[in-house]
């Protein structure tokens, strides 16, 4: 096999044609992952300075009762991803901002793409783009210009007269054409590897080698099918037709057939519907800035009874501050309901689109490829997960500081005030990527649906020799 393997690759090198094609597509590939690199880059550094100008902001606040500093918040931004130049998966319809206040939990905005000319289909050239589609497509070319030169020229039928095990012929070809593939996504790590070479850690390395192998298996798979068509139809055209039209169904049709579907069998609710929802049930909890409010008065009377006391007044904390943090305690458990039936939809539909991939491989390398770079919409949540914590606790601190911080016990005296010094103990937002161990669970299924499918492509290959045809 492996000479058989020597003499292909010594075939592509004497083609002039595919080594003009590969220089060409190495140019535009290295060239894309150079710029997806500055992109990542420029908008850390942008990221880091809008950060580090709303904490120095936040530090230097004039002097606020603290329930006026739980109304002004402040924001935080979600960090670009260094793996972005390898695929930058759904970041540039996410969005990148939020806003951290008081009573609401808000929705992350400012998308690269609502700020972009880029707007067909495809959008602007990424490497995910290049490795996912066009590479692929190369290789089917490849393929089955391998078989078919081999059968026009009668050398197949010769190799076989000769003795050469059929099947061997067809294993190393399609080996030949995969490792074509593999060699240009090698390079394409290789680039993303030195360009980020300071920021290079287990982690990164371990994520990578996970992508590597999903596009390593996604390769082999088209090589494969191609090269059954190519060797088991007579009809040429028709091999290569039907491998591009396997292609075409694989990377356009089923996914939006699939996407569409998973939306109908996990419906979402409509954003009208979904702040409507969250509206009414907000309405039914304790409202700080209505003193009228019924719950507001049950509230003072189970106080006043349980510190023995005729007043709030004489109550031995500011009794708004508690107010204040109860009003936001009851809107954190709308926000986990409404927000967390949100992630379980997105949970199920992720399941069944996950399923479809038994039916085309590329939705797993779609997902994997997202998932190992962080850029898929679990890291999204994980993120806007932490910074809701991170806004629970922050708000916390400023009722609290509303309800104790201060010894007078004139509640009606909203004069109180916190300045630089509280404003600096509380900590800044840092954002903690999700590890690799906590991934590979929820994509053992995409990886083991790739493992299949090779298993079937070599299963073809190897059992569908024999009616392989050789003329």
């Amino acid at each position: 096999m492996w000479e058989i393997i020597k003499n292909e690759w010594q075939f592509f090198a004497r083609s002039r044609t595919l080594l003009v094609t590969s220089l060409g597509f190495v140019v535009v590939l290295l060239l894309t992952i150079f710029l997806g690199y500055r992109q990542t880059h420029e908008q850390t550094l942008r990221y880091q300075s809008a950060q580090k100008h709303f904490r120095t902001q936040w530090e230097n606040n004039r002097e606020m009762h603290p329930h006026g500093v739980v109304h002004y918040g402040t924001f935080v931004f979600k960090p670009a991803n260094l793996s972005s130049g390898l695929d930058e998966g759904i970041n540039s319809t996410t969005g990148n901002m939020l806003k951290l206040e008081g009573h609401v939990q808000n929705e992350i905005t400012h998308t690269e793409a609502s700020q972009t000319q880029a707007i067909s289909k495809f959008g602007k050239l990424k490497g995910s783009l290049l490795l996912q589609y066009i590479i692929p497509l190369l290789l089917i070319f490849l393929a089955f210009q391998s078989i078919n030169s081999e059968k026009q020229s009668g050398r197949l039928k010769l190799l076989v007269l000769q003795g050469a095990n059929l099947t061997k012929i067809i294993l190393a070809k399609t080996l030949s054409v995969s490792i074509y593939g593999i060699a240009l996504l090698t390079l394409s790590v290789l680039a993303y590897a030195v360009l980020n070479l300071k920021t290079l850690n287990a982690e990164i390395i371990s994520r990578t080698l996970f992508l590597f192998l999903a596009y390593c298996l996604y390769y082999f798979i088209v090589s494969g099918l191609t090269v059954y068509l190519s060797a088991r139809l007579k009809n040429t055209a028709l091999a290569l037709t039907s491998m591009l039209g396997v292609w075409i169904i694989w990377t356009i049709f089923l996914p939006n057939i699939l996407l569409s579907s998973v939306e109908q069998w996990h419906e979402l609710p409509s954003r009208v519907a979904f702040k409507k929802a969250m509206r009414d049930d907000r309405s039914n909890g304790i409202n700080g800035h209505n003193s009228s409010d019924g719950r507001l008065k049950e509230l003072e009377k189970k106080l006043l009874a349980e510190y023995k006391v005729d007043t709030i007044s004489k109550l031995p904390f500011d009794f708004w501050g508690v107010v204040m943090q109860k009003d936001e305690e009851y809107g954190n458990l709308v926000w986990d309901k409404h927000f967390g039936n949100l992630r379980n939809v997105l949970a199920q539909q992720k399941q069944s689109y996950q399923l479809g991939a038994i039916l085309n491989p590329f939705i797993s390398l779609q997902n994997l490829s997202m998932g190992f770079a962080g850029n898929d919409n679990k890291h999204h949540q994980d993120f806007l997960l932490q910074a809701e914590n991170y806004r629970r606790g922050f708000i916390k601190k400023l009722n609290d500081k509303h309800a104790y911080g201060s010894t007078k016990t004139d509640t009606s005296d909203w004069d109180v005030k916190v300045g630089a010094a509280f404003y600096k103990s509380v900590a800044d937002f840092e954002y903690q990527p999700a590890k690799l161990s906590s991934i590979i669970p929820i994509y053992l299924i995409d990886l083991v649906i790739l493992i299949f499918w090779m298993l079937l492509s070599v299963s073809l290959l190897i059992f569908g020799s024999k009616k392989i045809q050789i003329l």
